[in-house]
């Protein structure tokens, strides 16, 4: 079982994700647990809880304090060996392949970023890999942290109903999926592509690949130069 361990200003905007949807069957079917730690709770200052503070040498915002990360890592870790990310702008991109990766652990502690950001020394002491969920300033790290549980919960093997569901989906083999059709056959004039409906499994999933490539193509060609490169590496390895 997975477990995920997250730091957090603001524990109560979790509950609402958590308790819903495959996140909740995951935690039910006890494939992952996923624990959520209020930041303040950590604080020297039990008076005001205080987290943060302005930053030597000038500048603007406010930093998180190295006193309650170190502490509360410290606790949340105990004996275990943990995996520590840390949610940044600076930090590598996010992937389907990064989230396969990250399956593989057995304890994640996600530090959620706030203000300006973090002290240094939590960076080079205590952070394993900072992650970016996109090129753009969100107001915390609450949110990548959702996105990280979710993306990497939903690949756990027995989490989700079927393999194909996993298979098929979006940016398995660097490729979007393709367009996908339900009943009726024919909605106010505007009709299934009959290849759909024909029953040949085999001319089907031709179809579905040649759609999924025209779609990446047109959408995201960046992900069809990293699939021909790792086919390109495959080569050159053999």
């Amino acid at each position: 079982m997975l477990r995920f361990d997250i730091i957090t200003i603001f524990p109560d905007m979790f509950a609402p994700i958590l308790n819903e949807s495959i996140l909740k069957r995951a935690q039910e079917k006890k494939k992952v647990a996923i624990h959520i730690h209020d930041l303040r709770d950590y604080a020297d200052d039990k008076k005001h809880r205080k987290v943060d503070d302005r930053p030597f040498g000038g500048g603007p915002g406010m930093l998180m304090m190295p006193q309650p990360l170190f502490d509360a890592i410290k606790a949340i870790k105990g004996r275990r060996k943990v995996h520590v990310i840390y949610t940044s702008p600076a930090g590598k991109p996010f992937s389907q392949n990064h989230a396969k990766r990250l399956t593989r652990l057995k304890n994640l502690i996600i530090i959620c970023g706030h203000y300006e950001g973090i002290d240094e020394r939590v960076r080079e002491h205590l952070v394993d890999e900072e992650i970016s969920v996109g090129d753009y300033v969100l107001t915390g790290g609450e949110l990548p942290a959702m996105l990280i549980t979710d993306a990497v919960t939903r690949l756990i093997p027995g989490v989700l109903g079927k393999k194909e569901s996993l298979v098929s989906e979006s940016f398995e083999g660097n490729l979007l999926e393709g367009p996908q059709y339900t009943r009726p056959a024919n909605f106010r004039g505007k009709k299934v592509p009959p290849v759909l409906l024909s029953g040949n499994h085999k001319t089907i999933e031709i179809w579905r690949k040649s759609q999924a490539l025209t779609k990446t193509k047109k959408v995201r060609p960046d992900l069809l130069e990293k699939k021909n490169k790792g086919a390109s590496n495959d080569g050159n390895e053999s």
